[in-house]
């Protein structure tokens, strides 16, 4: 990038304003309320929210340890 004139450099950041003018925005609003949308309708199958069956759970403790 040192290796650059002033003048590339210049094209390069002009090229890149270009490319990012034609990027969709959408409002934050829009955005987080479909993304909050989207978050409700996959909680069911969501294990952090509904937890794992005693069953497919591989940290169940499967006996107990006796000290004596």
């Amino acid at each position: 990038m040192d290796e650059l004139s002033d003048k590339d450099r210049a094209k390069m950041e002009v090229d890149q304003l270009k490319k990012e003018l034609t990027l969709e925005r959408m409002l934050v609003s829009k955005c987080a309320e479909e993304l909050k949308d989207y978050i409700e309708s996959q909680s069911a199958e969501d294990p952090l929210v509904k937890g794992i069956s005693e069953d497919k759970n591989p940290f169940k403790e499967k006996g107990g340890c006796v000290i004596t």
